[in-house]
């Protein structure tokens, strides 16, 4: 399958704005090829592309992750920072074992757009519910072992498409007594090692689906990946200080509701992508 450069720049925009606002990255990704009549490239191409919003918040977090983690690690043994290196490690195991398992089930029937927008919906009023009632006292250095299994546990759900990786984890945050700001904060510095693992190893099968095109495809949807994501992230982290959840849990319902009409009425191909 050859790709239009315009379109993997594209989905690349796409990728980097939706994988941290918490309205689902695989789900707009599934979307966008119905809409614009194009092959969807896949399971396969969505991760390896996430490699640029992974460039994207290593860029961000630089001080965090270079600098501030290495040396608590090395001063403050038992300092929030110095823990946070096995938090990250020990929250991503869950959807690592749970994304071995049903990788099945994931790249096939879970692509059905009625199973997105019953995600995009279902997630969406729990959204909801959750920010109105969140208290927001605690910040990353209050956390714990058992929080960050929490929350890890949160990030396998985004494995069905329409789920949202940093909305499942922003939710579990919220509910965990954190700011929002250091719920964003927190979600996006858990995705490193998922992001990072299931972009490598998608990769062979990416490139073996697009064809001999495919590296071109995958750089340049890669590039404009990063770029709309480093400035997703500053954005998003800046708004949440301030405001709510409540414009995105609107949003998902009403996207939602609109894909599952379309899919009824025929205008869009419901199902399994291959």
């Amino acid at each position: 399958m050859d790709m239009p450069l315009w379109f993997a720049a594209l989905l690349g925009v796409v990728q980097g704005l939706t994988e941290f606002l918490p309205i689902s990255s695989t789900a707009h990704l599934r979307i966008a090829p119905e809409l614009l009549g194009q092959a969807d490239p896949g399971a396969a191409y969505s991760a390896v592309i996430q490699l640029g919003t992974l460039l994207a918040v290593l860029a961000y977090f630089a001080r965090d992750l270079f600098v501030d983690m290495p040396r608590a690690v090395f001063r403050d043994r038992g300092g929030p920072m110095a823990r946070m290196p096995v938090y990250l490690v020990l929250g991503t195991i869950p959807i690592v074992v749970i994304g071995l398992t049903l990788k099945d089930f994931i790249v096939g029937d879970a692509r059905s757009l009625y199973v997105v927008s019953a995600a995009l919906v279902g997630v969406g009023i729990i959204m909801y519910v959750v920010d109105r009632r969140a208290r927001g006292e605690r910040v990353i250095p209050d956390l714990t072992l058992v929080d960050a299994l929490v929350v890890g546990g949160a990030q396998s759900l985004a494995l069905i498409p329409g789920v949202s990786r940093s909305g499942s984890t922003i939710i579990a945050a919220l509910l965990l007594g954190m700011r929002r700001s250091e719920a964003a904060r927190f979600s996006f510095l858990l995705g490193i090692p998922a992001i990072a693992g299931a972009g490598v190893y998608e990769l062979r099968d990416a490139l073996d689906a697009l064809g001999n095109g495919g590296w071109l495809a995958v750089g340049v949807g890669t590039f404009t990946s990063a770029v709309s994501g480093y400035l997703t992230i500053a954005w998003l982290l800046r708004y949440l200080q301030r405001r709510s959840l409540v414009p995105f849990a609107v949003y998902r319902i009403v996207i939602g509701i609109a894909l599952l009409v379309l899919c009824i009425i025929g205008v869009l191909t419901p199902g399994s992508a291959p």
